[in-house]
């Protein structure tokens, strides 16, 4: 079986800690949509979404960028 990533974890920890810069640099370079949809339903049950505008639009950002057919990130 494989391993669950534990990315959406470590960025919702940065967030919570008030670490909000860290936390866009690595939103900036999730490793997949799967990763970014994770941190969005965490950040959702944290009652985290809304509490910072620029992490909102960056987790936005990159979903549709990473969603995009031509975009990929190679492992």
């Amino acid at each position: 079986m494989a391993k669950p990533n534990e990315w959406a974890g470590k960025v919702l920890a940065l967030l919570k800690g008030g670490n909000t810069d860290a936390a866009i640099a690595q939103i900036k370079v999730a490793p997949t949509v799967k990763d970014l949809q994770a941190l969005r339903n965490g950040m959702v049950l944290a009652r985290l979404t809304g509490r910072w505008r620029h992490v909102d639009e960056a987790v936005d950002d990159n979903l549709a960028l990473l969603s995009a057919p031509r975009l990929h990130r190679a492992p």
